[in-house]
């Protein structure tokens, strides 16, 4: 059972009032909302980093169902190995050299996600710690499959029904573009994301142009004003087909209407991640 402690500071504090002086009194009541204050603070940052840390674990929770799949795949060839044994028909030396590259190759696997998670969360936290209060209420920071996702409500970065970034968004992308820059290993691709509402403008046709339009606004601002490089950048648009939660209500409406900066490694690093094995 939850009990305010407002009653209780209200009769504690007329109570002590007659007891001590106006000045003492006001003294300890400036205190008491000081503190109070500072545990609001605090409630909120927790809640941030429980919801962070609920990320990492659910990437950390797929990766190691990726690594249990190829444990699995392991198992196989050490059967395999045995019934060859049994039966005379392969040759022992060649299947414990492939035995022995599987394990090489999930061991280089583990390391490399575990560098990338690394990478990841001093990235995030670099980027969280950067915000104020205040845009963080604007400003979303997750990592999923391992990619970072930034995702900035249109309200705090558009003029309304525009395309055109509005002035008070300047100082989060900054802050964004630094950490970019301060990752140069990583491509970065911007995502436009409308709700489902018609869009009524002369020279935008539909949801379509206006996410893709607000997406090339984003990457254009980064570019020119802040000096990220421009061959890193993608821009994209995805209309009202990729929204988080229903229309139905203002508020799910809102939520939907976001562009997302994607932070991930470059296309070909991966796909060389995963196409070769390590060598020796």
């Amino acid at each position: 059972m939850k009990v305010s402690i407002f009653p209780l500071v209200l009769i504690a504090g007329t109570t002590m009032f007659s007891c001590v002086s106006q000045k003492k009194y006001d003294e300890l009541s400036n205190r008491f909302n000081s503190v109070y204050s500072e545990n609001q603070g605090c409630q909120t940052e927790l809640a941030v980093a429980k919801s962070k840390l609920a990320n990492f674990e659910n990437s950390n929770n797929q990766f190691e169902n990726t690594v249990s799949s190829e444990r699995a795949q392991v198992r196989e060839l050490q059967k395999a190995l045995s019934n060859c044994i049994e039966g005379g028909n392969k040759n022992v030396a060649e299947l414990v050299k492939e035995i022995n590259e599987s394990n090489k190759y999930i061991k280089h696997l583990v390391n490399t996600k575990n560098k990338s998670d690394s990478l990841n969360m001093v990235l995030t936290n670099n980027l969280t710690r950067s915000l104020s209060r205040e845009e963080t209420k604007d400003v979303d920071v997750q990592v999923l499959k391992g990619v970072v996702y930034i995702s900035l409500s249109d309200n705090m970065l558009y003029k309304s029904g525009s395309y055109e970034i509005s002035p008070a968004a300047g100082e989060t992308l900054s802050k964004i573009a630094k950490i970019i820059n301060d990752y140069r290993d990583y491509d970065v691709l911007i995502e436009g994301n409308t709700d489902n509402v018609p869009i009524n403008k002369t020279n935008i046709r539909n949801n379509w142009d206006l996410s893709a339009l607000r997406a090339s606004s984003v990457v254009q601002a980064l570019q020119n004003q802040y000096g990220v490089d421009g061959k890193r950048m993608t821009a994209g648009g995805r209309g009202e087909y990729n929204p988080l939660t229903s229309n139905a209500s203002e508020d799910g409406r809102s939520k939907n209407r976001r562009t997302q900066i994607i932070i991930l490694p470059k296309l070909d690093q991966f796909m060389e991640l995963i196409g070769q094995a390590p060598k020796d």
